[in-house]
């Protein structure tokens, strides 16, 4: 057996087939729910499996994942990679246009969709050629035009229980497409072995990694069950899949909500007795609290013992809230992406005065951009990664050029967020080089800026861009939604209090008021609609 994941989660089958694998809670509210063993689990993943072959989907060939959170999208990514099908992911909040381009750029030959998503699916089908198979999950009025559609109850009824495939391999490949938050989305591909130990922590992230496949198995089988891994953003984004997986590897029980509802996510932690949830950032957080100040004041959520956050920062005057509110939980800031799995984890003098630092894994580095040399303490660098990184961008052949190089007989990846390095190996991350505002020859990075804001008693939300100005090349402008009950916030007042914390270069000269901040369904930063919005502000 070779570090493959369909390999490796089918040994951890073979070793607890009674345990509790999967909660899924379809409506939240109304009761709906499926409870699946690993071993029924497994004959699920095994039939859209077979039914994929029997579609005629080759190995090493494509299928898109357009699905809202559910048993299917974890059914699926696993059959695909038991049959060495290549599963991609694909933003469900994107319409045709931008459908039209993920389908070609990844090449898929075959998509299993959600039935909401019918008539952009119609749309955006037909303009595909190599998309030759479609799979709707539940109800939908019609079939897109020229291309069959098999409802997944029928693919899934079809498909045979047993496994019954091939030999694989650790250079089977597995592709997560990125948000395209600065540009169009690429497709960072990643053999399984490297995902397993940079993105699943060896079968193990907060401890020692397998030293051997089979090792997995044993670990699982010689430990008890407890853990419930409850990943709330969207399995589209690549983060939550991979602590499904994580889950998996333990041969834990992972918890999924078909979308994130504050409350019932809270009534799930404690029927359920979750002990770990990872979310993204304030944007996940904060309704949770205002929950626990609120209608569900004094749920129980003693059962947590981690909470953890990637992709964006949990604020650290939003982080004291919730420890108030769950004085015993472990609240994480972890550092990672698409293009490198797991970084490090954040200190915890992490915080506005300080800047987020981190504390990196022996494999990570900062430095220069240029030479790729390691930066002098101090000095800004970019983080790169080495040993176990994707191979590079699929279908992009200069992104990968750009992004992806070796150092001696060793691949590495640049990433895009730009940080210094003190003397003791401690990362403080400044931000992404493509969001940087350039303001009279200064740098300013948003999430600085954005955490100063965040620790304003009136502030609910901060993003922050930069502005065209005349004189300085550009401002920086902070887009900010106010507390349900704030009385109002002024310019100068926002100024006021972020001089305590930053330098004078880095305080906000424009101010726009938002009803609402926009992100992704994940709660990650919308830069682009937050510069769009910010140019509407006033100057100082």
């Amino acid at each position: 057996m070779e570090y493959n994941l369909a390999d490796l989660f089918e040994s951890v089958v073979d070793a607890v087939p009674d345990r509790e694998a999967l909660l899924y809670v379809d409506h939240p509210g109304t009761g709906a729910e499926r409870r699946l063993t690993y071993a029924e689990l497994d004959a699920a993943a095994n039939r859209i499996a077979h039914h994929l072959i029997d579609a005629g989907i080759r190995p090493g060939e494509h299928v898109g994942l357009h699905l809202y959170n559910g048993i299917e999208y974890l059914q699926t990514v696993l059959g695909a990679l038991k049959a060495r099908i290549v599963p991609v992911n694909v933003n469900y909040r994107y319409v045709e246009e931008e459908l039209v381009y993920l389908y070609r750029d990844a090449d898929l030959a075959a998509l299993v969709f959600d039935g909401e998503f019918d008539e952009r699916v119609a749309a955006a089908a037909p303009r595909c050629p190599g998309l030759r198979h479609l799979v709707r999950v539940g109800a939908a009025p019609a079939s897109p035009p020229g291309v069959p559609v098999v409802p997944f109850a029928e693919a899934e009824a079809a498909g045979a229980a047993g496994r019954g495939f091939g030999p694989r391999s650790a250079d089977d490949q597995f592709i997560i497409y990125t948000g395209g938050t600065t540009g169009m989305p690429k497709g960072v591909m990643w053999r399984q072995e490297d995902l397993f130990f940079s993105g699943l922590g060896g079968g193990a992230p907060t401890g020692d990694p397998v030293q051997a496949p089979r090792e997995l198995a044993e670990r699982v089988a010689a430990g008890g069950d407890g853990i419930t891994f409850f990943p709330t953003p969207p399995l589209m984004h690549g983060t939550s899949t991979l602590t499904a997986f994580i889950g998996f590897n333990f041969g834990q029980r992972v918890v999924v909500h078909r979308k994130f509802v504050p409350a019932e996510v809270l009534r799930t932690i404690e029927r359920e007795k979750v002990t770990s949830v990872s979310l993204v950032g304030d944007a996940m957080l904060r309704p949770l609290i205002d929950c626990l100040k609120g209608p569900l004041r004094g749920t129980d959520c003693s059962s947590l013992f981690s909470v953890s956050s990637s992709g964006a920062i949990m604020s650290d005057s939003v982080r004291a809230e919730f420890q108030e509110l769950v004085p015993t939980v472990l609240l994480l800031n972890n550092f990672g992406s698409s293009e490198s799995g797991f970084n490090g984890t954040a200190t915890a003098d992490s915080g506005p005065e300080r800047g987020f630092r981190v504390q990196v894994n022996a494999r990570t580095a900062v430095v220069d951009p240029v030479t790729y040399e390691p930066v002098a303490p101090g000095e800004p660098g970019r983080i790169a990664q080495r040993g176990h990184v994707p191979l590079g961008y699929y279908n992009d052949p200069a992104k990968t050029a750009d992004t992806f190089f070796r150092r001696g007989e060793e691949r590495w990846v640049l990433l895009g967020d730009m940080a210094t390095v003190d003397a003791d190996g401690i990362v403080t991350v400044l931000g992404r080089g493509s969001q940087c505002i350039n303001t009279g020859g200064e740098k300013v990075y948003p999430e600085e800026v954005e955490q100063a804001l965040k620790s304003h008693p009136d502030v609910y939300d901060a993003l922050v861009a930069g502005v065209p100005d005349e004189r300085w090349g550009n401002r920086v402008a902070a887009v900010v939604q106010l507390r349900e009950h704030a009385r109002g916030l002024t310019l100068d007042e926002v100024q006021a209090h972020c001089r305590t914390r930053l330098a004078g270069y880095k305080i906000p000269r424009a101010l726009v008021l938002a009803d609402r901040i926009q992100r992704s369904p994940s709660g990650k930063a919308d830069y682009r609609w937050a510069k769009a919005v910010a140019a509407g502000a006033g100057r100082a």
